[in-house]
């Protein structure tokens, strides 16, 4: 149901307005695990030019415990969450998305990742007001997940980066 009158916004998201938080399935940009810090630098450059990265925003990366080490030094900064297992990088960012209450702390969300598995988190968040992107590499992201966020950006990431290759 839609209405005309005017509504104000809670303090917290007034206060809280043009905070953004991107959020990085790096194994799913560099096609696996990050063995390599080369690797994570290039994701790093590459994410920062599509999605415009001014160093103001809340970055989370999700990683298995096999790539913490070359995330952490080839992307300096962010938060770092490991999980290991199917899906672990994934499961550690969608916690994030439902049981942080995102929703409240940001204006814009920025989502690194090509995965359906954070559609209906991402369609929760739009709902409630949330600008949500997509990033994801070219024919690597789920038509569910297109179709909840507000804008997709497809990641220009070679797969010589992919190897660590220069």
């Amino acid at each position: 149901m839609f209405t005309s009158a005017a509504v104000a916004l809670p303090l917290k998201k007034r206060v809280m307005r043009g905070r953004r938080l991107v959020l990085v399935d790096i194994e799913n940009v560099v096609g696996g695990a990050v063995m390599l810090v080369e690797q994570a630098a290039n994701a790093h450059v590459a994410i920062a030019e599509a999605v415009s990265l001014v160093g103001g925003e809340q970055v989370v990366i999700g990683t298995s415990h096999f790539g913490v080490m070359a995330t952490g030094l080839g992307w300096r900064g962010p938060r770092i969450l490991a999980r290991s297992g199917r899906n672990g990088a994934d499961m550690a960012l969608l916690e994030v998305l439902t049981e942080e209450h995102v929703e409240e702390r940001f204006d814009e969300v920025v989502l690194v990742s090509g995965d359906g598995i954070f559609s209906e988190a991402v369609a929760a968040l739009g709902t409630a007001g949330v600008n949500v992107t997509v990033v994801a590499l070219a024919g690597h992201c789920s038509k569910r997940l297109r179709m909840a966020a507000s804008c997709t950006v497809f990641l220009n990431y070679g797969a010589a980066e992919v190897d660590g290759a220069a």
